[in-house]
């Protein structure tokens, strides 16, 4: 059997790190940036909805492109494009040129993140998909505790200044890491149309977009959250990412022996009963334990959901469905963050989080009845007979 733990794949997933870790360094500084700057939450809702709904626009695009000309050039310009929006927030006087500086950083976005996940895809042994969009996953979980906490600590002790100075550093430890993998795609020859969007993969990516609706709600909201119920927000993300960590490669090999189903569905029931659970809670303990079991409902159903993306769609068409997917990604977390910002206005969190978590139950029912059905006529032959051939890494 093919190996996974290749210098490439090594590469790529340490790379992704620490991207994803520039990334999530925003998470919950950008909000009390714009708080500072005398931004209301409808601003903050607007930050986010920009960065992710200029991705969605961009994304089909990259999509059909990295299969017509490569994954490489794409990884590049992307991640330098995005080094130098992080490097922009630095001369930010105002809201308007914030959201402009959003909108840039979100096209550089969706042009790394779709080259990135897409040269995964190419990488990763069929047979092993789930297993090693685990562990590539793993290193977003890691960017995801790491990011926050570390983020919340440079603007209490350093300045602003200084967080978006680390952060154009780590982008830029991203692309020299990328840099150096030798991605296997190669361009499609002749005059073949670039397709915008892969249709074979709509039933999952509309039941993704629900399921990220409520990470939405989550990213934006969380650090506003706790700091009403005097919590630090760095212990939900530092007990999310912890649960993440544990549970993504574990789910990863059962989705590789029992389907991607088999973890899918419970998956997301867990990731309900998160939801309902943080809309309850009142102090440290009920946002803990909101937060380790949205890490283990989340932290299984998304890389299970990319492995069944993949599972569905062309072999010639991998680039195109990955940005469908991602697309859903990024529409979900914009759309969730502009309207439960809106209901934040006029509601309470409690109601932000149970409407996420209705969010979620729709994502459950669309998958039980378009996506499951789609899966098991394409089950692997080893899945019928309940073997998994041996690993070498």
């Amino acid at each position: 059997m093919e190996r996974l733990w290749t210098k490439t794949f090594i590469l790529m997933t340490v790379g992704n790190f620490f991207l994803f870790t520039a990334f999530y360094f925003l998470l919950p500084t950008l909000p009390l940036f714009i708080k500072q700057m005398g931004g209301s939450e409808v601003q903050i809702g607007l930050s986010t909805g920009a960065f992710m709904l200029c991705a969605v626009i961009f994304r089909p695009i990259v999509g059909g492109l990295l299969d017509r000309y490569g994954r490489r050039p794409f990884i590049i310009w992307g991640l330098l494009l995005f080094a130098l929006a992080m490097y922009m927030y630095d001369w930010v006087g105002g809201i308007v040129v914030l959201i402009g500086i959003r909108l840039l950083h979100g096209m550089s976005w969706a042009v790394s993140t779709t080259a990135v996940y897409t040269t995964i895809t190419d990488i990763i042994p069929s047979a092993r998909r789930g297993e090693g969009m685990g562990w590539f996953s793993t290193a977003t979980t890691l960017a995801m505790a790491v990011g926050p906490i570390f983020a919340i600590w440079v603007i209490q002790n350093l300045s602003y200044h200084a967080l978006f100075l680390f952060a154009v550093g780590l982008s830029a430890a991203a692309l020299l890491l990328m840099f150096g993998a030798k991605v296997p795609h190669q361009p499609q020859s002749g005059a073949r149309t670039i397709e915008l969007f892969e249709k074979s993969v709509l039933p999952v990516t509309v039941s993704v977009f629900f399921m990220y609706i409520a990470y939405g709600g989550i990213t934006a909201f969380i650090p506003m959250f706790t700091n009403s119920i005097e919590v630090n927000s760095g212990a939900f993300f530092l007990a999310f990412a912890a649960a993440l960590a544990l549970s993504r490669p574990i789910s990863g090999t059962v989705s590789d022996r029992y389907g991607q189903t088999f973890v899918i569905v419970p998956a997301l029931l867990i990731t309900i009963s998160a939801l309902i659970v943080l809309s309850f809670s009142t102090g440290l303990f009920g946002v803990l334990a909101s937060a380790v079991l949205y890490g283990i409902g989340f932290g299984s159903a998304q890389p299970a959901l990319q492995a069944a993306t993949i599972r569905l769609a062309h072999p010639d068409r991998k680039g195109v469905a990955n940005a469908s997917l991602l697309t859903a990604n990024d529409l979900g977390i914009g759309l969730g963050a502009i309207m439960l910002g809106w209901i934040s206005q006029y509601t309470n969190y409690q109601v932000v989080f149970t409407v996420s978590a209705v969010s979620v139950t729709l994502s459950l029912l669309l998958f039980t009845l378009f996506v499951k059905r789609l899966l098991k006529n394409k089950e692997p032959s080893h899945l019928n007979t309940g073997s998994l051939p041996s690993k070498t890494s």
